[in-house]
Order: C-alpha cells, then structure tokens, then sequence
C-alpha cells in the first residue's frame, strides 16, 4: 500500500501548476487552475479541445440513500441535491482534483469489491478527524507528511472509502 500512496502523491505533486498530465503508471491527471493553458487535440489540426470544467456531481448507487446521505451532511458537511425552493447545493472550494483511474487489483481503495474512493480536501486533518471520532467514526490519520500533504481514511456507513487530504500550504516567502 506504501508504493501505491506513494506512487499517487507523486502524482499529485506533479498536478500543481500542471492542467493535464499523461504518465507511464496512470492514465490521466487533471489539476485546476484559475487559468489552464487550452487543450490541444492533434487529430483537428491544433483547434481548441472543449475540456469539462470540473465535477458537476458524484452520483452511486446506496442500500439506504436517505440515511446514507444524512450521514455525509452530518459528518462531513455536504449537502445533497435541493429537493426544495430555497435549498442550496453543496459548494466545493477551488483546489487541484485528481482524477487517476487504478488497475482492476488495486488493493488502495481496500475491500475490493469497491470500485471507488473519494478524496475530500479538508483545511486541517487533525481536526476533521477529531470530529469524525467525536462522533464514533474510525478515521486512520497517516502519520507521514508527504510533500503534497497529509492523509486520513475511513469509511461510510456502507463501508465505501473515502480519504481525507490536507494538502500542503504552499511556502509562500521569498
């Protein structure tokens, strides 16, 4: 597991400062920027790629959708789709997205008849973990530092993974 963390932060790393990478180990990476260079597609003669422009929704299938969706608005502090006038959506913030499909075996995501995990950002882990623990929920903070930040896993009541990153701040002297 420490090669396949450590060959996704690699990726990551490279992210920042990068809109689009192709590597020997993982299809594609995508990182967001207030401004990315265009996309080129080679097959129309250097036109302009139209590229999606980030995640407009994460939809998947539940035992109990309702509790299963009250437990992430609890816990974690997204909300689900309105159902009402009135009601907001959840508002991500900006920051880097990986978007890095594994091979079929990866043992990363852990049980492996789970063919996802989400990465949430978080501004300070030790404190989400400290709430989720509040609240009886297991989380399992790495106590490594890796240059692109800190991670915690844990799981929703339906045992899907989900990994916290808190990414690392930038030095910003000089």
């Amino acid at each position: 597991m420490f090669f396949l963390r450590r060959q996704m932060l690699r990726t990551l790393s490279f992210a920042f400062g990068s809109s689009f990478i192709l590597g020997r180990n993982q299809l594609a990476l995508a990182g967001q920027t207030a401004a990315q260079p265009a996309v080129r597609d080679a097959i129309a003669g250097g036109t302009e790629m139209e590229k999606v422009t980030g995640i407009g929704g994460f939809f998947f299938r539940a035992k109990d959708p309702k509790a299963l969706a009250l437990w992430y608005q609890q816990n974690l502090g997204i909300l689900t789709i309105p159902t009402k006038d009135g009601e907001t959506s959840w508002q991500q913030e900006a920051g880097a997205t990986a978007f890095t499909p594994f091979p079929e075996t990866t043992k990363y995501f852990g049980d492996a008849s789970k063919g996802w995990m989400l990465n949430f950002r978080v501004r300070d882990l030790d404190k989400m973990a400290a709430q989720l623990q509040a609240a009886g929920i297991e989380v399992k903070v790495d106590p490594e530092s890796y240059p692109y930040g800190r991670f915690g896993r844990l799981h929703d009541p339906e045992g899907n993974p989900i990994e916290l990153w808190q990414p690392k701040v930038p030095d910003t002297k000089g």
